[in-house]
């Protein structure tokens, strides 16, 4: 039996390059670039070398790169960094929306029981944010704005450009998590006026526990965020802790391949996405796309499959071998249907029977037909029952 794959928003596959980047760091090249010596000059070269290809995929600076554990602490970093030090300052209030990952969401709210004001935006039915409702909700006290850039779950792709504008015309600070983004579209930092931008490794098909944070280095203005994790200094001061070479050496090595190899994966996955999407319709009923699929992702499908609850379908997939998800993976084993989908009005009954497909740079047309073979079968099963 064949499997097939089709979770990549939640991780995906260490690409063999990358894989054959990190491992002489190892082996053989295994120093701390804080030291001296030869080998730590070796380690620090590799060190410099990835960030500046990370820096080249979203056309940053490399000096205005921050690695980290991944993009979990990439988006605390930012939100807390920037809350706890625009505090001192009289700014106390902070806007997001109600769709964004856990790992921002939860930050806000932990950052709203000490005492700062949080504005949650609401979405529409295709999970974009309404801009005039976030003008009206920026006042002179408003710290900081976090979006995400592409939603992990429906994929749905925010008008990051246009909400920069608006962020940085009243005074505040914008941060976006840009996780699910990185690889996928073409970010270009001279453009768009984020201060704050979060990436991850293990969604460009790099290795997990590493990270990166974008953080706006302008002479006129520069960014500063209150340091999280302190000890030797390393990471220019803001983030200490000796630097992860063998992770950040395959992140460079990721974000230079997706960089090159960007637009034919995106033609090319984007026609295998549409074909499952058809494929889908025409073969199951009383099926609904959540979002819009013009303005999403152009890997990811997100559907709900009426009379059928996600998580038992996802599990009757994964026994013919097709890994598929019910959302977000960090919110895999629990109860309550998706958030996102719930603040872009879905019902509770919709988002619990949703499915999400996120396919990627190693799906074959062979697996969406395998798949098409499979899942009518199942979900009229599942509905008989």
């Amino acid at each position: 039996m064949k499997k097939i794959y089709l979770d990549y928003n939640a991780t995906t596959p260490l690409d063999s390059r990358v894989y054959q980047a990190m491992l002489p760091h190892l082996q053989d090249n295994f120093g701390n670039p804080s030291s001296i010596h030869s080998y730590g000059r070796s380690a620090k070269a590799a060190l410099d070398r990835a960030r500046e290809q990370v820096a080249e995929l979203i056309s940053a600076s490399p000096r205005e790169i921050v690695f980290t554990s991944g993009g979990s602490e990439s988006n605390n970093y930012a939100i807390k960094g920037a809350a706890l030090s625009l505090r001192d300052k009289g700014k106390a209030h902070l806007i997001t929306t109600g769709a964004e990952h856990e790992s921002a969401l939860y930050t806000f709210r932990q950052l709203e029981s000490e005492g700062f004001q949080v504005t949650y935006l609401g979405v529409d039915g295709r999970g974009m944010m309404d801009l005039d409702e976030l003008r009206d909700s920026i006042t002179d006290e408003t710290a900081l704005v976090s979006c995400i850039y592409a939603n992990n779950e429906t994929g749905a792709v925010m008008s990051v450009g246009e909400i920069a504008e608006i962020v940085k015309e009243k005074g505040a600070l914008f941060h976006t998590d840009a996780v699910q983004a990185g690889g996928k579209l073409d970010i270009d930092l001279n453009e768009i006026q984020a201060d704050l931008l979060s990436l991850s490794a293990h969604k460009i098909y790099g290795p997990k526990g590493t990270g990166a944070l974008f953080v706006r280095a302008d002479a006129a203005n520069p960014v500063t965020l209150r340091t999280l994790i302190h000890g030797g200094g390393q990471e220019r001061g803001k983030r200490s802790g000796t630097e992860n070479i063998t992770g950040v050496v395959g992140f460079g090595e990721a974000s230079e391949i997706a960089a090159n190899e960007m637009s034919g994966d995106r033609e090319r996955i984007r026609a295998l996405r549409n074909l499952l999407f058809e494929r889908i319709l025409i073969d199951v009923p009383d099926v609904k796309y959540n979002g819009d699929i013009d303005s999403s992702l152009w890997n990811t499908l997100n559907m709900s499959f009426g009379g059928v609850r996600g998580d038992s379908l996802a599990m009757n997939l994964d026994l013919e071998g097709i890994a598929v998800s019910t959302g977000a993976a960090c919110s895999e084993g629990k109860i309550d249907p998706s958030h996102v989908l719930q603040a872009m009005g879905v019902s509770k009954e919709e988002a619990a029977s949703s499915i999400r497909f996120s396919l990627g740079r190693f799906t074959e047309k062979e697996d969406v037909d395998i798949v098409m073979e499979k899942l009518p079968g199942i979900v009229s099963r599942i509905r008989s029952v």
